[in-house]
């Protein structure tokens, strides 16, 4: 029987909480069991990156730097990986590429070994630089295909964007299934035919939201995946993923075994079974993200995208309209091209369809990112939006049918030059590159925190959180 040892991406340190806990576990709830996660044999630990970035300086007032650097050196023999969102790089506007090309530098330098890139439109435009600028850093660039369905999203789809991938200088390809639409025939297909169309490993990376996740893997696994995303227990299932010890033990003895030991696995569920209790005592953790919920299949509303819906209806006094916004989010989503439902899509898509059912009335108001979504500056969407939809958003606005970046001047030295005097790491202008105001005020809490000075805390539990 032939070996082929499968390798495990962790998820717990990333999406696992970014899915369920709208990304608020703290560093500091981190670093007692990184020791442990880093004696597993893991092949990576997605540990930042995707909401991180965002939750660590809107909500709890810690530098992401911090917390990247805290994990290198107390996980100094396991692959670091994050969540890299192309042009967008981990906010949500197109930044020009010197700023992509200096976020990939300090990401590397400060501890990062694998960066996976996506663009939420799938526009191969939008990967270029950064896969380069990881290449030119000594990085893995895994390029995540946003998989979804929809008229124009066959295999044959899947597989020419893989071909671009491979062209475009990746080193591997994720196949990053955020709304938990995959079925375990339809992994079959994929997977197959991405073996047979490129030479480079396949990630397969699938939420459990519509219960189908395990079943997907195992069949992806069976059909030539060579890497697997999963979540330590208490933090699997639901919005999440497949959990880490079920798929070890059900791939121990076969050709696929993981080689990682459940005895190891059982130490680190433990730790994170009384952070799980912590979460849902302090109603962090909302019980109904981890049941299975099969209308994931209809409405393709990603984990945290559903989180954030309810977050948002909560806010607005409407939490009884959560149904009537999944029915709408599919067409909002009809309407702009069909975008796939991931980050900042998600958000644009998802913020939208709240508008329309609780003004009453379809795109009586549309926000900025939608009108952008429309207008082509965030790249060019899978399929063509209707030119008279299209004019009814932007009116005369001229629609960009170029790469987005293209239109913008290098940045860095003019973001530099708008705080110099809140600049105490290279790594602070990124972080007001991405988030100005957020940035600004935590560059203020922690001169104050330097100083004595006791800044007023931020409500963590009231503030809608972009995932």
């Amino acid at each position: 029987m032939a070996q082929k040892k499968i390798l495990v991406t962790e998820t717990a340190l990333r999406d696992a909480h970014q899915s369920l806990l709208a990304t608020r576990m703290t560093t500091a709830e981190m670093l007692p069991i990184l020791p442990a996660l880093d004696k597993v044999g893991y092949y990576s630990l997605e540990c930042w990156g995707g909401a991180t970035y965002d939750s660590c300086l809107r909500f709890l007032n810690e530098d992401p730097w911090d917390r990247l650097r805290t994990i290198r050196k107390n996980c100094p023999n396991t692959k670091l990986q994050m969540l890299f969102r192309g042009q967008n790089m981990l906010g949500y506007r197109h930044y020009a590429d010197d700023t992509v090309e200096y976020l990939v530098q300090r990401s590397v330098a400060n501890g990062i070994d694998i960066i996976r890139i996506f663009d939420a439109l799938n526009d191969i435009k939008n990967l270029e630089v950064a896969i380069k600028a990881a290449k030119k850093e000594g990085a893995h660039a895994q390029v995540a295909m946003s998989y979804t369905t929809g008229p124009v999203f066959t295999t044959q789809y899947y597989v020419d964007y893989a071909k671009r991938i491979e062209s475009a200088g990746a080193d591997s390809i994720c196949i990053k299934d955020m709304a938990a639409l995959l079925t375990p025939t339809d992994t079959v297909k994929l997977v197959r035919a991405l073996k047979v169309a490129t030479n480079l490993p396949i990630q397969l990376h699938t939420h459990y939201t519509s219960g189908l996740a395990s079943m997907c893997l195992l069949k992806g696994i069976e059909n030539g995946a060579d890497m697997i995303d999963t979540a330590i227990s208490p933090l699997a299932l639901g919005t999440s993923h497949a959990p880490t010890e079920s798929m070890v033990a059900a791939l121990n003895g076969t050709e696929y075994s993981t080689g990682l030991d459940l005895v190891q696995l059982s130490e680190i569920r433990e730790y994170f079974m009384t952070l799980r209790k912590k979460y849902i005592d302090e109603g962090l953790l909302d019980p109904r993200l981890l049941a299975t919920d099969s209308k994931a299949l209809i409405y393709q509303v990603p984990g945290g995208m559903l989180s954030n819906l309810l977050s948002q209806l909560k806010q607005a006094g409407q939490e009884d309209k959560l149904t009537q916004v999944l029915e709408e989010v599919p067409r909002v989503r009809k309407d702009s091209g069909f975008p796939p439902l991931v980050t900042p899509t998600s958000q644009i898509v998802g913020t939208q369809a709240v508008l329309n059912v609780i003004t009453g009335e379809r795109y009586k108001m549309c926000t900025n990112e939608f009108k952008g979504l429309v207008g082509g500056k965030y790249g060019t969407t899978p399929m063509p939006i209707d030119k008279d939809f299209q004019k009814k958003i932007i009116g005369n606005e001229k629609p960009v049918t170029c790469r987005p970046a293209d239109l913008l001047e290098p940045e860095l030295d003019k973001l530099r030059n708008e705080i110099p005097q809140w600049i105490e790491q290279e790594e602070d202008v990124l972080s007001y590159a991405q988030f100005p105001k957020v940035a600004v005020d935590f560059f203020k809490k922690r001169r104050d925190a330097q100083n004595g000075i006791n800044s007023d805390k931020v409500d963590m539990e009231n503030m809608v959180h972009p995932v």
